[in-house]
């Protein structure tokens, strides 16, 4: 299992993720647009921020779409 992520990375990265459309499951694109769109000069946070957003996009992409299976209703007459 890996580490916890501080809170102040999730609130980040939750915000890019609403807020930039080009984030996606490529980690060094999400570097790039962390370090355009916020002001973090560390680059361990940087790189923080950028591997959640990478790893929030995997797990949506990884996830199937279910659909829902359909009622049947039997009606008494």
């Amino acid at each position: 299992m890996g580490t916890v992520k501080p809170t102040y990375v999730k609130k980040l990265a939750k915000q890019l993720l609403k807020e930039v459309a080009e984030c996606t499951d490529d980690f060094e694109l999400n570097k790039k647009l962390v370090d355009e769109y916020t002001n973090v000069e560390s680059k361990g946070v940087r790189n923080r921020i950028a591997g959640y957003i990478t790893h929030k996009k995997k797990g949506k992409v990884a996830e199937p779409e279910l659909e829902p299976e359909p009622r049947i209703i039997d009606s008494i007459s």
